[in-house]
């Protein structure tokens, strides 16, 4: 009877299975069935090349190159932007996507804004470049020009992609596009890439071919002769070290080459599967894990010799550098570098802090960071409270302001001798060439609004620097499943970091993304508002773009006399709260550590004394936590401490100094007088 009973469970058992697997099989049919009805329903029935031809026929039409005033650009992420290596007052803007949640909108506008006019102009020509983003571009260093390479479209819905291996030719002064017929085999199609350039050289290193299947990321290094009109694969030894693939990344011009650091990839990781096969070990799975690089490497070019011939491309080689000293921590992905001096200035950026089944949680930065190129080494760079004017004047200055009144009194005195004759007098300004309409415009043209601090957080925001000024340009943001796309430009003078200047700004466009997403979003609108009274960094803290009671907050007038006072009594109001250490004017995070090492330190070891529990950490830790408490209140305290440090120079008060710490430090008061 047993056995009956077990042979018949066991069939019962593969009764059920065998049930189940064909339920499945049903199961999946149907899905597929359905699939296939939503996607011909939804998924347009687009071909991509006829799409591109009929770009280029339109584009066919133009007959000259046309420039026209305009409004700013649309917003839109993955463009370039660039200083023209032929007019400091210019800048160019091209490509770029946008996204609404439903359909993705590729652009091929060449955009040129002046500075001096603070003015946007739309180019047209007959031969442009057909819609894309993700390119790249840069300058033609001796050659001058911009050249641009490769870039991606795709079909509104996303269901298709295409790459382009296109290369092109910008003149900067005549707004003309030449496509480049080079000679031999050229780069492969890609986007995400970066390009440099070295004297006659273009560089072009790095990038990922989007397919149906995978993406696929690139390490193989190009060089083009401007000269020869020729691209170069370089050939590297086998045993020779090279940067692994990957886009996004930083690549920057160098004297003896170029340097990059950085960028993004993905890398196939095994994890442990999510069910344990009966009888048998846990298995694994291959996934796709995202990889945020922080290495730095150097690309050593030498040229050719004097004696080869014309067409011999140069040698090069890959060095490893040590990792940065002082990076932005933790790790972040988009955030985009520019060139300056020697430098590379990068800016914002984002960080995936927790991946699980609901998705990623990120956070997101405003961070401004320069990186010494030859130093291998990241500094902050903070805003910084502007200097209110001196009213004692030197004396150069009182003369040239003398002598402005006797001009002034000398032009109001012509007006009037031209007022008793009958006849009108041609403005002083305008006799040196500059018409009176224009003199009318320029005072017409309206006041930009000032900023206290750094944009909204975000990443891929798009970076350039013209005659020492720092153009931000877009962005993108993210606040659950819905994505933000900044419709904005600002500027920052690096000479002075002290405000940040709107160049215009406009609301954010409505998202097209489906209900759940809005409704999702709306019960996340509390939270953010939790925490935006907690002033957090990252995206913690951070209003939602569009938000105008949190932003207009941080907006000031252009009267610095008014953004400090209220800055004073700000701060004055939050200093009793904080019972730590406070550092003094003057003083250096060294000497603020010297002077108040032992106050940070009780600070470590209050917990351990409230819980009364052992300590085991060493004196040498001991320190190295209270230093970094130090060092974070030192530089809280910054914008406040230069404020009072300004205060008592415009005062005539040097450097503060405690009679008591000086006798305990120097065992004597006349060591320094």
């Amino acid at each position: 009877m047993v056995k009956k009973d077990k042979k018949s469970k066991t069939a019962e058992q593969k009764a059920r299975v065998a049930a189940k697997q064909s339920k499945k099989v049903v199961q999946k049919e149907k899905k597929t069935k359905s699939k296939g009805k939503d996607d011909s329903d939804m998924e347009e029935d687009v071909d991509i090349e006829s799409v591109l031809e009929e770009y280029a026929k339109q584009q066919a039409l133009f007959l000259k190159v046309t420039e026209v005033v305009c409004d700013p650009p649309s917003p839109r992420a993955s463009s370039t932007l660039i200083g023209s290596p032929s007019n400091q007052n210019e800048l160019f803007l091209f490509g770029g996507e946008y996204f609404d949640g439903a359909l993705a909108t590729f652009y091929n506008d060449l955009f040129v804004y002046l500075v001096d006019r603070d003015e946007w102009r739309r180019v047209t020509s007959p031969n442009s470049p057909l819609p894309r983003s993700g390119h790249a571009w840069c300058r033609g260093g001796n050659s001058g020009g911009v050249y641009l390479f490769g870039g991606e479209f795709s079909s509104p819905k996303q269901g298709t992609f295409h790459h382009y291996n296109d290369f092109w030719y910008l003149n900067p002064a005549a707004r003309e596009w030449t496509r480049l017929e080079t000679k031999g085999k050229g780069p492969p199609a890609r986007s995400g890439h970066r390009m440099a350039y070295y004297k006659n050289y273009i560089l072009l290193f790095g990038g990922f071919q989007d397919t149906s299947q995978q993406t696929k990321y690139l390490s193989d290094l190009w060089i083009y002769s401007c000269n020869d009109y020729v691209w170069c694969n370089p050939v590297l030894p086998p045993a020779t070290q090279k940067p692994d693939a990957r886009s996004s990344f930083s690549f920057l011009p160098h004297e003896a080459g170029a340097v990059l650091y950085g960028g993004y990839s993905r890398v196939k990781a095994s994890i442990a599967a999510r069910k344990q096969p009966k009888g048998g070990n846990q298995g694994l799975r291959s996934v796709l894990k995202p990889m945020i690089h922080q290495d730095s490497w150097f690309l050593r070019i030498l040229q050719p010799p004097t004696d080869a011939a014309s067409s011999t491309a140069p040698s090069v080689r890959w060095e490893r550098r040590k990792k940065p000293a002082n990076p932005p921590n933790p790790p972040r992905a988009g955030a985009t570098m520019a060139y300056h001096k020697g430098r590379g200035i990068l800016f914002g950026g984002v960080h995936d802090v927790e991946v699980s089944e609901e998705g990623i949680d990120s956070e997101f930065f405003d961070d401004l960071f320069a990186w010494n190129i030859e130093r291998n080494r990241y500094f902050r760079l903070a805003l910084r409270w502007p200097r209110t004017v001196n009213k004692k004047q030197p004396a150069p200055e009182r003369a040239n302001a003398k002598r402005g009144r006797g001009r002034a009194d000398e032009e109001e005195l012509l007006r009037n001798f031209a007022a008793l004759e009958g006849t009108t007098l041609t403005e002083p300004d305008a006799m040196d060439g500059d018409t009176p309409s224009e003199k009318v415009a320029e005072v017409v043209r309206p006041e930009k609004q000032v900023l206290m601090t750094m944009p909204h957080p975000r990443f891929n925001a798009q970076l350039a620097v013209q005659d020492d000024v720092l153009y931000i340009f877009g962005g993108t943001y993210e606040h659950g499943d819905r994505e933000y796309t900044f419709d904005e430009m600002y500027t920052v003078d690096l000479g002075r970091l002290d405000r940040v200047k709107e160049i215009y700004r406009r609301e954010v466009e409505n998202w097209q993304g489906s209900d759940d997403e809005e409704s999702e979003n709306d019960s996340n609108e509390e939270d953010y508002s939790d925490d935006n009274e907690s002033g957090g960094k990252g995206s913690k803290g951070v209003p939602v773009p569009g938000d105008q009671d949190t932003l207009a907050s941080a907006t000031t007038t252009e009267n610095p006399s008014e953004n400090l006072e209220q800055g004073e009594i700000n701060l004055s109001e939050t200093v009793p709260e904080d019972l730590r250490p406070h550092p003094r004017p003057f003083e250096n995070l060294r000497e603020f550590f010297t002077r108040t090492s032992n106050k940070w330190q009780d600070i470590v070891l209050e917990p351990t004394k409230k819980e009364d529990a052992s300590l085991n950490k060493s004196v040498k830790e001991l320190r190295k936590e209270a230093f970094e408490l130090a060092e974070i209140k030192w530089w809280d305290c910054r914008e406040e401490i230069t404020a009072l440090e300004d205060q008592q120079e415009e005062a005539g008060i040097g450097e503060v100094v405690s009679i008591k710490d000086r006798v305990l430090e120097t065992g004597g008061a006349g060591r320094r007088r």
